[in-house]
């Protein structure tokens, strides 16, 4: 197997690309094609073997400020310019830009006479469409390309061969011809960078990751992002319920926070949601576990001010590497990306517990909203199968009356936590609910909640109100609430 230097790559195809075989590389211009050359050539070059980057489109001197751009050098590769100055000048009468037979015939001769004296082991070839033009017609084309194919194999090459696809979307000529394929898409919107991806398209005799893979190009080349398949991942663990810090949450939850599953915290802005999800995440860091927390919404400084005056202080559990508390931009963050993010997390940290905050600016990566539920069922059903816990935190719309949410993922959550405001005495309090539960028996109570300076507070059940859920409190009783201690007020 010949790895491609693209780790994630390699983990699509399962380990790379078969030795002495053509590929076709295809895409679009701008969306990698030749990083990806160079990649498969440097990672050739670290095992000792031969390279050579045959080019039409490019000159040498491109080439080597596109592999300066991202901190390599070509030195111990052989790059070659079929298009020399001295064949684009004004008194050649014969130039590529300028197709006919004897020209295609000097190309394919020429390539075949460099592969003969320099016996490389892997060759790029770019680009097609140069080699497509010089054809003139189908015919001639395919058989230029089944005729190096043919010679490549005889010299034990293997072969990837870039084709800009400038002939259309309907042009499959190599597609039958070439052992593998590999597709590279950019993804444009109206707003934020762009989003790449890529999907092999074939690969004759063995098994590859089918669907789209996510992946980015920057300084130091293609980083891929396999697709989560949930069903590859599975381990053992504990089935036992573990605290979240709070005696009061714990009952009604039915004991605890349950390892392998997902607990979705929903509510309207402002309601205590994030610090919630953070005194789980202390909680669970004071038994020495180790958390990752992701934000989307929130910046790093706010969230930590506001946690520390709130006393649940997160400086010591970052200093000592227990606490990965990255922050995402949801316009720079594709889906593919956030979940190879938290797969490193679990299993190269030994994450137990994850907090998404919010799923509403993750909704924002998603190149379309129809896949959310899927990618977000897979990250989920990873998590759940590596006996981690989950937060997710859901922002609904609305303070008080109706609220509503901008997708429905209760059905994907094994618990649910519900928030509400309500009014009483004149002062606009809180109030949480656990909703549902698929691995304990919960409670069906509604109880008071706030945010104090030990952190979360839940009151005894608010058996004197009515209507709470609906947005419309009816106070009928003489209930203690959990700020009568701070403020004297009369009753009647």
């Amino acid at each position: 197997m010949a790895s491609t230097g693209i780790s994630g790559l390699d983990n699509v195809l399962y380990g790379g690309l078969p030795s002495r075989h053509l590929y076709l590389v295809e895409g679009n211009p701008g969306t990698g094609k030749t990083t990806l050359g160079l990649q498969f050539l440097l990672a050739g070059r670290a095992q000792g073997e031969r390279g050579l980057y045959i080019t039409l489109s490019e000159t040498s001197q491109e080439l080597a400020q596109v592999a300066a751009s991202h901190g390599w050098t070509l030195e111990g590769m052989d790059v070659y310019d079929l298009v020399s100055d001295e064949g684009l000048s004004e008194e050649a009468e014969q130039t590529i830009l300028h197709p006919s037979e004897l020209e295609l015939g000097e190309t394919t001769r020429d390539v075949m006479r460099l592969v003969g004296e320099l016996k490389p082991q892997r060759v790029v070839f770019d680009s097609l469409s140069e080699l497509r033009m010089l054809a003139q017609s189908a015919l001639r084309y395919r058989r230029q390309i089944l005729a190096l194919k043919r010679f490549f194999s005889q010299q034990g090459c293997t072969v990837l061969m870039l084709d800009d696809k400038s002939a259309g979307e309907g042009d499959q000529q190599l597609h039958s011809i070439a052992h593998g394929v590999i597709h590279l898409n950019q993804n444009t919107h109206d707003y934020g960078p762009d989003k790449r991806s890529l999907r092999v398209v074939k690969l004759r005799g063995l098994k590859f990751r089918s669907g789209d893979h996510d992946f980015d190009l920057d300084r130091g080349g293609l980083v891929v992002f396999p697709r989560l398949s949930a069903g590859e991942h599975r381990r053992d663990f504990g089935p036992g319920a573990v605290t979240t810090g709070n005696t009061a949450f714990d009952a009604m939850l039915g004991g605890g926070l349950t390892p392998g599953s997902n607990l979705l915290f929903a509510g309207p802005a402002g309601v205590g949601k994030s610090t919630t999800a953070v005194s789980c995440a202390v909680a669970a860091m004071r038994r020495g576990e180790t958390v990752a927390y992701y934000l989307f919404d929130e910046g790093l400084h706010t969230l930590r001010q506001r946690s520390h005056a709130l006393g649940l202080d997160l400086d010591p559990f970052l200093a000592s590497g227990q606490l990965l508390l990255r922050s995402f931009d949801p316009a720079e963050v594709s889906p593919g990306q956030f979940a190879h993010a938290v797969r490193e997390a679990v299993e190269r940290e030994g994450v137990k517990l994850v907090v998404i905050d919010s799923l509403n600016s993750y909704i924002q990566a998603m190149p379309g909203g129809q896949f959310l539920l899927l990618q977000m069922h897979e990250l989920l059903a990873y998590l759940n199968q590596q006996g981690i816990i989950t937060l997710i935190i859901l922002s609904l719309h609305g303070t008080v009356g109706e609220i509503r949410s901008d997708i429905d993922l209760s059905y994907l959550s094994d618990a649910m936590v519900y928030y509400r405001y309500f009014e009483a005495r004149g002062s606009l309090l809180k109030a949480i609910a656990v909703i549902k539960s698929r691995t304990l028996s919960h409670e069906t109570t509604i109880r008071e909640f706030r945010l104090g300076h030990q952190g979360v507070e839940i009151g005894e059940p608010l058996a004197d109100f009515h209507g709470i859920l609906a947005g419309a409190a009816h106070y009928a009783g003489e209930q203690s609430l959990l700020g009568d201690g701070d403020i004297r007020i009369p009753r009647r």
